[in-house]
């Protein structure tokens, strides 16, 4: 059997991060009768649970329900690979074409979301396994390296606290025989997290605060009641509240002008068993902790958990599937693309041969037509959305359930009136037209890959209408 075949044969299906049952909380049960809030809010992940949280901190006294579908740290929350980095918008170039004038702003408003969100995490003792190892971008063809080093020239001119890294250097901090370069980015408080024991731990919090959570409890309908009232029903059983908050992200939403604004993209991971000393000596990186993605379109992006495994996810692995397909007993487990990420963590990493994959995952993320996080409210501001963080969310989602929240009236502030608030995202085209764009996009942008980043022409005009990005 093939070595990167033979590497997964025996992995376990489940989410490295859900593995830990020395920290992960029983779970809640499901409403089981009529309820009524103030604040009712629809998801159990990043987003939820910091809206929850932040509405606490504001106004103390607000009665909230918070409801989940499956458990807390299910879907993107808690399968993610834990990254957590200050951009709000998903870079420079995406920030302008959608919100000129904005970039200083958002930038500033990055910065202190980070801070309010590690500041957090002290003050209520929430151990998310926290690693302050900024963010290493690794050139693997000479397309990147130039690129990149443009990059680093024109941080570097701004002030940013960036390093450069030739090949040599570069494969001194991780030993991977296709760097050719990188670019660490140690600005600011960007790094890894655990994602699961981060939502773990704010569900602690919450529940401290007296935050009803309800688990197992998907939403079926969502309507207005009067003039100054929801009605939710779940179960068979009627939740009425005041304000709503849909923090379901790429998940199934009830309001159309939310499900037209983002589409599910499956991200498929694996991680290793922990690498013995031989391993890590090989390689060199548990002695730097870099948090790596390659300069690509089809990115890899990997980092080290605290016991040493390597989780490894994107590439070419990532995929669109027709009509919105989130069937998981349909799309989850595909061999083939888990067999896709080994065959390349075994050609960016050959000295770890006999090296195994304890476990593999999937899950879907919502992407956006403008690649970044799209708010919205509804309902005479009775019911407000966060969603489509396009693969960025584990900081930007704090910021995300900041706006939900200011939007549904919770201490609103400056940030409503700026264009990131305003701006109506392009939809969606409707199937079949859509798969085909995605599909057509996906493998243009592979074809560039692989053609030294020469973009045709169809990937020209994409960029020209800033369309271009990789979902």
């Amino acid at each position: 059997m093939q070595q990167h075949l033979s590497a997964i044969k025996d992995s376990k299906f489940c989410p490295i991060w859900h593995d830990q049952d020395d920290v992960r909380p029983a779970e809640l049960p499901p409403l089981s009768d009529d309820q009524v809030c103030e604040l009712l809010i629809v998801g159990g992940g990043f987003t939820g649970l910091w809206a929850a949280l932040q509405v606490k901190e504001r106004q103390p006294e607000v009665d909230i329900i918070l409801i989940e579908k499956t458990f807390i740290a299910d879907g993107s929350s808690g399968r993610n690979g834990g990254f957590l980095n200050s951009s709000l918008a998903h870079g420079e170039t995406n920030t302008d074409h959608h919100f000129p004038g904005e970039a200083d702003k958002l930038h500033e408003l990055g910065q202190q979301n980070m801070a309010e969100l590690l500041a957090t995490l002290e003050r209520y003792n929430i151990d998310a396994r926290y690693e302050n190892v900024g963010e290493t971008e690794v050139a693997t063809d000479q397309y990147a390296v130039d690129e990149m080093r443009k990059h680093y020239q024109e941080e570097k001119a701004a002030g940013d606290d960036v390093v450069w890294f030739d090949q040599a250097q570069m494969q001194a901090q991780v030993n991977s025989p296709t760097y050719l370069a990188g670019l660490w980015r140690r600005e600011g408080k960007d790094g890894i997290v655990d994602p699961a024991r981060l939502c773990w731990g704010l569900k602690k919090v919450l529940l401290e605060l007296g935050v009803r959570i309800f688990e197992h409890t998907p939403l079926d309908s969502c309507q207005p009641l009067g003039t100054d009232k929801m009605q939710s029903q779940c179960l068979g059983y009627t939740i009425t509240s005041k304000k709503v908050l849909m923090a379901t992200n790429a998940y199934r939403n009830p309001i159309r002008a939310v499900s037209r604004t983002t589409i599910p993209v499956w991200d498929y991971q694996m991680a290793t068993e922990p690498l013995n000393q031989a391993q890590l000596d090989a390689i060199g990186w548990h002695k730097t902790r870099h948090a790596i993605g390659n300069y690509a379109n089809m990115f890899h992006y990997y980092r080290l958990t605290k016991d040493n495994r390597i989780t490894w996810g994107g590439g070419g692995a990532v995929r669109y599937y027709f009509n919105k397909g989130t069937d998981f007993a349909k799309y989850a487990d595909i061999p083939e693309r888990f067999e896709q990420l080994s065959k390349e963590f075994f050609q960016t990493f050959p000295q770890l041969a006999g090296l195994k994959f304890s476990h593999r995952w999937s899950g879907i993320i919502a992407t956006s037509t403008r690649f970044c996080m799209v708010p919205g409210a509804t309902y005479n501001n009775r019911l407000a959305w966060a969603v489509g963080y396009t693969g960025l969310g584990v900081g930007a989602s704090r910021f995300g359930a900041r706006i939900g929240i200011e939007l549904l009236g919770y201490q609103p502030s400056e940030i409503l009136k700026m264009q990131f608030v305003t701006k109506k995202p392009m939809p969606w085209a409707p199937e079949p037209f859509r798969w085909f764009g995605v599909k057509f996009t996906q493998n243009a942008l592979i074809k560039a890959d692989r053609n030294n980043g020469k973009r045709g022409l169809w990937l020209k005009m994409l960029d020209a209408m800033n369309l271009g990005f990789t979902c």
